[in-house]
């Protein structure tokens, strides 16, 4: 992983930086990429990761013909900074988002525009979440990071009256009935559009970004049919749920998979459109989820906390036949910066040198194994549900295959067995016969630090050094048009 700095506004903005290739050789040809992820889809929550309650046959499916990142991580578990960090392949403290309802600067060379040099289509339907000028405002050509066909709203999640802009309008235009559904119809419309007409081959590959608005609360506006399907009474609730919270767990359980199954569909349709077009065997399917949510667990909800409710996600990639790719699970984590580089590199295509992230195509291949990896997880600014006062933290750690430990700026803070405490109930941060485990994590955690120049200052010195507009809960306020962080960083944060 190398660093790349950017200038400070004194010496003027950083132009993106040039691509360099470090592909392997180049496929006679591209397979098209499609990117499914829904917004706080936690890991553990699918029949293929062991939840035996909610219904995904499909994505299970799509698991059997996957290489399954069994502990993948959002390393900055928020909406915003995830996505941001997954179009760039930067860390939070680089391109500037680690708060949500910031806009996205054009520094990096983004995932589009390097799919573009390769001589890709690119789409993205769905919430955008990164541009910063309000969540039902038109965001126009120049800042939507090189994606051609748009049709895409900030951010709603109202799923049953829910808007767009296409390419061209600056209209808003009305998804018909529930967003997921209408969003999936015309991402198969997408793909069949593409598909190879008679002997003639598709003109060029496509790169298909697809993002849900669902699971994510309100978890009671689901289509009917799958509301019905969950009996609140009958759910089993996460072990680490305090039990004066268990039937509030329950059905807030049924309503979030209910959205979870509806979705589950959606990725059927979208593989049912894929191979009747012709095209499943020359696409690279990958399924994920921006962050998780904690649904209870430990008495709380939402994102940006470190333990594996909020951090762990699914990563599934399905690639074609033609790469040779053996199905299987693996441990070893990855991170959230680290999908650009890979899908740049399986797909043949040259990774720009802004990215930061590791490139794992070699490990999808199989031809490099992991025996000692860890993912970088952060939480530069607590905010939202996650102020202060309610119990929130700076914090940066590290996620191993087995071990969880953060550090917040008062000193060591956590360390887990996950293997032997997979709910996340006893810390042994203190514990005299874990001191060594816990000084062989604390090395890492530094060197990653210092890898990416954080130099963990305290959140409101980030806010300051940023010049950004939050309210007393350290938010940026996204209902008052004059309190969004509209200007792009004005230097590296860290």
């Amino acid at each position: 992983m190398k660093r790349r700095h950017f200038l400070s506004t004194s010496a003027g903005a950083l132009a993106a930086s040039p691509s360099v290739s470090n592909a392997q050789e180049e496929p006679a040809q591209r397979p098209n990429i499609v990117y499914l992820f829904s917004d706080q889809w936690r890991a553990t929550d699918h029949g293929y990761m062991g939840n035996p309650e909610v219904r995904t046959p499909q994505i299970d499916l799509l698991a059997d013909q996957s290489v399954n990142f069994a502990n993948a991580v959002s390393g900055i578990p928020v909406c915003c900074p995830h996505r941001a960090c997954l179009l760039t392949g930067q860390y939070p403290l680089t391109h500037g988002l680690f708060l949500n309802d910031l806009r996205l600067n054009n520094r990096a060379t983004s995932f589009a525009q390097a799919l573009t040099q390769a001589g890709y289509d690119t789409g993205y339907i769905g919430k955008w979440h990164i541009d910063g000028t309000g969540r039902s405002a038109y965001i126009p050509p120049e800042r939507r990071q090189g994606f051609d066909y748009w049709k895409v709203l900030e951010c709603s999640h109202n799923y049953n009256k829910s808007q767009y802009y296409d390419k061209t309008a600056k209209e808003a235009l009305t998804w018909e009935g529930y967003d997921a559904y209408a969003q999936t119809r015309d991402a198969v419309s997408y793909i069949k559009s593409h598909a190879p007409q008679g002997d003639k081959k598709a003109d060029k590959p496509f790169a298909l970004f697809l993002s849900w608005g669902p699971p994510h609360a309100p978890y009671r506006t689901g289509p009917v049919r799958w509301l019905d399907r969950y009996d609140s009474r009958k759910l089993t609730i996460r072990q680490n749920v305090p039990p004066r919270l268990g039937k509030q767990a329950q059905s807030t359980y049924a309503g979030y998979y209910a959205h979870c199954s509806a979705l589950d569909e959606c990725v059927g349709w979208l593989m049912d459109a894929l191979k009747e077009s012709g095209q499943l065997e020359n696409t690279i399917v990958v399924y994920t989820s921006d962050h998780g949510d904690m649904l209870h667990s430990r008495g709380q909800l939402k994102k940006q906390r470190p333990w594996d409710e909020s951090i762990r996600v699914p990563f599934l990639v399905r690639c074609p036949d033609s790469m040779k790719v053996k199905p299987r699970k693996l441990e070893a984590p990855i991170n959230t910066p680290d999908i650009m580089p890979t899908l740049l590199n399986l797909a043949g295509a040259k990774v720009p040198a802004s990215v930061e992230g590791e490139d794992f195509s070699d490990v999808i291949r199989g031809t490099r194994e992991l025996a000692d990896n860890h993912a970088l997880i952060t939480c530069p600014s607590p905010f939202g549900q996650w102020t202060r006062q309610q119990g929130g933290r700076e914090f940066r750690g590290v996620r191993t295959k087995r071990y969880t430990y953060t550090r917040s700026l008062q000193g060591p803070w956590e360390l887990f067995d996950n293997q032997e405490d997979p709910l996340q109930q006893r810390n042994l941060v203190a514990e005299a016969d874990k001191r060594g485990l816990r000084d062989e994590l604390e090395d890492k955690l530094r060197a990653r630090l210092k890898a990416t120049g954080d130099d963990f200052a305290p959140g409101p010195e980030l806010l300051k050094r940023c010049g950004y507009l939050v309210d007393k809960s350290e938010t940026i306020g996204y209902r008052d048009p004059n309190a969004w962080g509209q200007v792009s960083v004005p230097a590296r944060v860290g």
